[in-house]
């Protein structure tokens, strides 16, 4: 076989090449396990495909599923432009010597097979796709087998994922040196690589306080009982009937009786659905998605099989009937219809909100803004960029927990009045001096230590900020620096006014409500601040400056 690379048979997006010479320079600075995190339908086969054009020596693309396998295989056959270089490890097919690629089923590779591979060839590149499971005892047997993890091991350990967070919580710096290229899902949705996503928020009645967290999620069988009711799955089938229309949407269950009592509800409002999950037949597996690629079956409710892998960019709408605190299980779900394909405008996802302590995922998550807020069918990256503006616009102003729409914010922001924040009347209670509220950060003293610091506009500040839990949840500082820790905000505010009185009469005075100098006209320096700071209410002295800007200026 020739080690010369075949001609490039595809164009390669800018990022895709960008991460192609990343691999390159990493490993001239001597790295040999390395990380691309994409989101997915980036095209990382097209990546490592390149790279297995490109290699002198043998190429191994580990995989998880059988699908996986199989598409991988296909993909880099037509990428390296000769299918016959490309050859499948994997059940009873075994690869034959003299290919250039082998893909093979990281489950397959017992420790005789794997000694068999590593006989047969001088693997220079390892891919293993969908990398986050690497860190499992049985994958990194794999991993030592190959060699991996010798001190003289002459080849690339390259993973591709489109999650760096596992639910377990094992970190892949256990088996990687360095994530080399990443690239975010907006930044590729704002670069036009990846479909514009919308979203509904749907409140359903089904209560979550009874389920306890489990790893990086919730307890499965806990969360079954929780979700899997009938009016839950009857709200379920009306909102994809309504909202998602003629959109060929998978849905993502719990379990598989969860995914089979939805589909059955679906079906009773004349919305055909299917079924898959992780047991389920081959043959009947691949007979369910022939049905739904070919539109005979409009949703697909499907229990931990599609959330990797799965390769149909038609897709433009995802339900997620599985509540989940997984980000990196959330977003590979949600990758399931972010790919780009012909007459398809965007990828609409339905978020299906319970009653619940924990902190869950939803879509506006992934666009840097509070999950609470509805979308109400919006597009998210033009949402997070509003959100965003609005908080620029409206310095100080802070969200409280509960559904809330963009309309909403705009409307409770433009009323926002920094100067009618409350102090917690016990502060007053114990304390005579002009305590300034920092919203939910905590409160703020200012003063002037000495009597010369007036006329330069020097005023300290004594700041008691919520930091942390148990006997030093308070945090005293002054002048930015801690000299304190209490776990009552009121001993803490004692404590501060007796340091205040310690500095002398006239720092005494200065911290008063009463001081001469909170009713003065704001001196110049401060008006600039107030400038930069886009304050939009009128401050009239320098007393409501100073509270004015300490409330924004956290």
């Amino acid at each position: 076989m020739s080690s010369q690379p075949t001609k490039q048979p595809f164009q390669l997006r800018p990022y895709q090449s960008e991460a192609i010479s990343a691999v390159i320079t990493a490993r001239r600075r001597g790295l040999h396990r390395m990380v691309i995190a994409l989101p997915t339908g980036a095209g990382k086969t097209v990546i490592f495909s390149e790279l297995a054009r490109l290699a002198k020596r043998p190429v191994l693309v580990l995989a998880h599923r059988t699908e996986l396998v199989q598409q991988a295989a296909e993909k880099l056959g037509r990428s390296i432009g000769d299918p016959s270089l490309v050859a499948v490890e994997q059940g009873a097919v075994t690869a034959a010597k003299g290919v250039k690629v082998v893909v093979a089923s990281i489950r397959s590779l017992n420790e005789k097979r794997l000694h068999k591979l590593i006989n047969n060839y001088d693997f220079g590149l390892i891919v293993y796709d969908e990398c986050h499971h690497s860190a499992a005892e049985d994958n990194m047997r794999v991993l030592r087998s190959l060699g991996c993890f010798r001190v003289d091991w002459s080849g690339t350990l390259l993973g591709f994922t489109a999650t760096t967070v596992r639910a377990d919580g094992l970190g892949l710096d256990t088996v990687f040196e360095e994530v080399i290229y990443n690239q975010g899902l907006m930044q590729m949705i704002r670069d036009g690589f990846l479909s514009p996503l919308r979203g509904f928020r749907i409140a359903t009645a089904a209560d979550l306080t009874g389920v306890a967290p489990a790893g990086g999620d919730l307890n499965i069988e806990q969360l079954a009982e929780a979700v899997d009711i009938t009016d839950r799955n009857a709200l379920v089938a009306r909102s994809i009937q309504e909202l998602a229309r003629d959109r060929r949407t998978i849905a993502f269950c719990v379990t598989v009786a969860h995914a089979k009592n939805l589909a059955r509800s679906l079906n009773a409002l004349g919305v055909p659905a299917g079924v898959v999950y992780g047991n389920l037949k081959t043959e009947d597996r691949v007979a369910v998605l022939e049905r739904f690629r070919s539109g005979r079956i409009q949703v697909l409710a499907n229990v931990g099989v599609l959330t990797e892998g799965f390769d149909d960019p038609g897709v433009s709408c995802i339900a997620m009937a599985r509540p989940t605190r997984s980000e990196g299980l959330y977003t590979q779900c949600v990758g399931r219809g972010t790919r780009l394909f012909n007459g398809k405008k965007d990828c609409l996802v339905l978020d299906f909100v319970d009653l619940s302590d924990l902190s869950l995922m939803a879509l506006p998550t992934l666009g840097g803004i509070p999950q609470d807020i509805d979308l109400e069918g919006e597009d998210l990256a033009e949402a997070a960029e509003r959100f965003h503006q609005l908080m620029f616009d409206y310095p100080g102003f802070e969200l409280e927990a509960g559904a809330i729409t963009l309309g909403e914010i705009q409307e409770r922001a433009a009323a926002f009045d920094p100067l009618s924040m409350e102090i917690d009347p016990e502060v007053f209670a114990i304390s005579p001096n002009a305590w300034e509220s920092l919203g939910s950060r905590g409160i703020a003293l200012h003063f002037f230590q000495k009597k010369g610091d007036v006329g330069r506009g020097k005023l300290s500040i004594f700041e008691i900020l919520r930091k942390g839990r148990g006997a030093s949840k308070w945090h005293i500082l002054l002048n930015g620096k801690k000299v304190a820790g209490f776990s009552k905000v009121e001993a803490a505010v004692e404590a501060t006014d007796f340091e205040v009185a310690k500095l002398g009469r006239f720092a005494g005075q200065s911290a008063h409500s009463s001081a001469v100098w909170r009713r003065d006209p704001v001196p110049h320096k401060l008006k600039a601040q107030l400038e930069d700071a886009r304050i939009r209410v009128p401050v009239e002295n320098w007393g409501d400056a100073v509270r004015v800007l300490g409330v924004v200026g956290g």
